[in-house]
């Protein structure tokens, strides 16, 4: 099934907060989301403060969450806590032929 665009934000988060910082690769493959679309999506997380990009030495780029980017991530656990039906009713839905 198909994450959504919010889900694959959370995901991103959720791995930083994890295992970061992380080069660009290993975010991909933890992530589980296509370099384009990941790089996409970092740029959004940057401009929101939830994430930062780190560089190491003269080139090594990694990144990063940022305390907001945590602070977001609790959030999303306790909402998820509060509003199981929302995994349910996934479960229930027909799927498609």
């Amino acid at each position: 099934m198909r994450r959504s665009k919010l889900e694959m934000y959370v995901d991103i988060l959720r791995v930083l907060a994890q295992r970061g910082p992380l080069k660009l690769t290993h975010v991909m493959y933890k992530a589980n989301v296509n370099c384009s679309v990941l790089k996409e999506y970092l740029e959004f997380l940057i401009k929101q403060n939830l994430v930062e990009e780190r560089t190491i030495g003269k080139r090594r780029v990694v990144y990063a969450i940022t305390q907001r980017g945590i602070t977001v991530l609790k959030y999303f656990r306790e909402l998820k806590q509060v509003l199981p039906i929302v995994e349910e009713s996934r479960n229930l839905m027909p799927v498609p032929f």
